[in-house]
This record gives C-alpha cells, structure tokens and sequence, in this order.
C-alpha cells in the first residue's frame, strides 16, 4: 500500500462526501506501522490519525479494518500465522493502532474476509506464501480465530462501547442437481468449511474441521458485535472426483448470472438476499461491508449495483436487522493477485497521474445516497433494461 499525500486524501474524501456517502471503509497497514519487531513509525500512525479525522470532517464514519490480507515481511518470515506467534504479535499491534486512532474511531474490523485469506495462501497458492496444504490451511484458520478473539478484547477494554466485527467472503452454494446427493453433500461441505466457517466458530467457540475433531477455542465464543458480510457471487457445485483440494467440488455460475469476466465473480442478486437471510438468524446488526463488481463496462456495474440493493429493500421488510452498506469500492484499486487488471471502483483510477474520473455507476450511487431509495426514475436513468423487472407495471 502507498500511502498518499494529504491533498489526494482531500480529494478522496470528498468526492465521497460529495456524493451523499455517509461511511467510509479503510483499512490500516501493519507493516507501515510496525515496519520491524516493536519498532513503531510515528509518522504513519500520525497519516492514519489525519486520514480518519479528514473523514470524521466530512460527516462520514470511518470503519476501520486491522488486517486486510497483508503483513510485514518480518511477519511472514517467521511464519507467524502457522506457528501461532501471529496472534500476540497481531494482538499487540492492535492495541497500538487503537491508541492512536481511538479518538475518531470505534468501528472496527479486525480481519477482513479470513476465509479469503487462509484458501488463497494456504490452500489454493495464489496469495502469498502460496502453499497448498490443507490440514496447515486448517491450523492457520484457528489461529486467525484466536487472533481476532484477542483483537476483540483489546479493542472492548480500550472502548467498552465500540462495535467489532469480523467480515467473511460469503458465498452461497447452490447443488447442481438437487437431486442427486453427491451434489449436496460437496455443495454443504464447501459452504461449511468456507463461508460459514469462520462465524460459525465465533458462535460455538469451536472451530469445524474435516472428518477431524473440532477444535475447541473458547475465546472466540460471542466475539463479534456484528455481521460483517463480503458478497459479491453465488457458486452452483457439482461433485468431482478429480478435484480433492476442493472437497471433491467443481464450482461454476448460476445459468442466469451475468459474469464479469474475471471468472471469479458474477451478478445474482438472490445469492444476497441468501446470505441476508443467513446471517439474521444470528440475531445481530448486520453490514454488508463489502458488495460489487468488477470490470471496465460500467453497465454491468450499474445493474449489478440496483439489482443487489433491491434485494437489501426486500431484506428490510422483512425487518431484518441490516444496518449499513458499503460499496466495494470508491476507487479502482489494486487488486491483490490481479493488479490492476480487474477494476471494481465507481471512479475511474489513471495510476500515472492519479486522477479519479466519476463512472456512471458513481452518479447512480450518489442519487441513491442523496434520496436513501431506489426509485424507477433511478433505474430508467441508469440501468433502463431492468426497468420492467425491477419496476413491473
């Protein structure tokens, strides 16, 4: 992450608050903070404090996360997340940024999307240290576990009231055929062992594992004040024997999803309204902290944006308890193993100059900000192919 200078964080936050946004996620940098073991940069904790009072400035709430897929290079060496080291060395850094950033901000995230984190590094190999070991991918997923636990509690004894949360990439998954076992059973073991995993343990204090005992971390019972929920695609699984990394499971895209061409993530909007209806039988506030859409053709992005939110509008009358929605995201970004190749943003990023150019979908999202509704006038304007179903009559 480069950290950018004062006026490009102006600009930033204002194009937010220009455009009626009432939150802003971001996410911190261990690294540049903690640059080598117990050695602390002033100036970059100084850069956070600047980033979240600009916002607080602004009228928009900072959410805050602690760790988002990155460590310091020290960190890795040593392997921390495997070892279980991660977790003191995770708890104190925690305690330090609290500190610092304590007076602007009491919502927080302590590890984004660990699900994400542990399959990428640990099991698949994309992300770094790119291994493919699934009972060490096991053991990395508990300490994350017991790292936010910790984080938790660092957090509550600086800010009794603050709201503390661990999001998770939630993918439904829906059998191929419903009527054939084997379907479902890879179709319930992959959503077991992937996006229910994590909050799952945060609710029993055990964490699952496959065809081995659970493991037993009490710690971690009852510690989230929310649900944090990271949707953007529903999975079809059909069983195959030729993929065991994958519990025996082949995923695609629901027939009727339209695909962004990343082959990571397509638009069906009733996966939301799904993982919605999951996540309110736990009986907590729920955020969507992140949900959207790849790509440089910005009609997709538009459709996708009203066809998702019209199903947070059905959650609501249900009175489902959601509290929030975050965009993901403001500003194209550099997208991990992809780079710059897969653009999610509302603005236009040029990485040379950085200058940020609204797309239309910005403009879309501004209206919906302004009014807080979704209305056929809305939908005419921006995405007047979904018209008649959105709007039937």
């Amino acid at each position: 992450m480069r950290l950018v200078g004062g006026r490009a964080l102006a600009g930033r936050f204002r194009s937010a608050a220009n455009d009626n946004h009432t939150a802003h996620r971001l996410s911190v940098e261990w690294s540049r903070i903690e640059p080598a073991p117990g050695r602390w940069d002033d100036d970059a904790l100084a850069h956070y404090r600047e980033m979240v009072r600009g916002l607080r400035e602004r009228g928009l709430t900072p959410l805050v996360t602690l760790h988002h897929f990155v460590n310091p290079h020290w960190v890795s060496e040593r392997n921390a997340w495997e070892s279980g080291e991660g977790v003191a060395l995770f708890s104190r850094y925690v305690e330090k940024v609290v500190s610092a950033l304590g007076e602007q901000v009491d919502f927080w995230a302590t590890i984004n999307e660990p699900n994400i984190y542990m399959y990428f590094g640990w099991i698949s190999g994309a992300f770094p240290p790119g291994k493919k070991d699934f009972w060490l991918a096991m053991r990395v997923a508990a300490n994350l576990l017991r790292a936010h636990a910790a984080a938790y509690r660092v957090i509550h004894a600086a800010q009794p009231h603050a709201l503390v949360g661990l999001p998770v990439h939630f993918r439904p998954n829906l059998p191929a055929n419903p009527n054939f076992a084997p379907d479902g059973w890879v179709a319930r073991g992959q959503f077991e062992l992937f996006s229910s995993l994590f909050t799952d343990a945060i609710q029993s204090g055990k964490l699952r594992q496959l065809l081995r005992p659970s493991v037993s971390i009490p710690e971690a019972r009852g510690t989230h004040d929310y649900v944090g929920l990271n949707y953007y695609s529903t999975d079809v699984t059909r069983f195959d024997l030729t993929n065991p990394m994958e519990l025996f499971g082949r995923r695609g895209f629901p027939p009727e999803s339209e695909t962004d061409g990343s082959g990571l993530y397509a638009s069906y909007p009733p996966g939301l309204f799904a993982s919605l209806k999951w996540a309110h039988r736990l009986k907590l506030p729920i955020y969507i902290t992140e949900n959207g859409i790849g790509g440089e053709e910005d009609s997709l992005r538009r459709r996708y944006l009203v066809s998702h939110l019209r199903q947070v509008w059905r959650a609501v009358n249900f009175n489902w308890d959601v509290r929030g929605y975050f965009h993901w995201s403001l500003l194209d970004n550099f997208e991990w193993e992809r780079g710059w190749t897969h653009r999610f943003g509302l603005y236009a990023l040029d990485t040379a100059t950085q200058t940020r150019t609204p797309r239309p979908s910005a403009h879309l999202y501004a209206e919906i900000c302004r009014t807080r509704s979704l209305s056929s006038d809305l939908v005419e304007r921006f995405a007047p192919e979904l018209l008649d179903s959105l709007f039937p009559g």
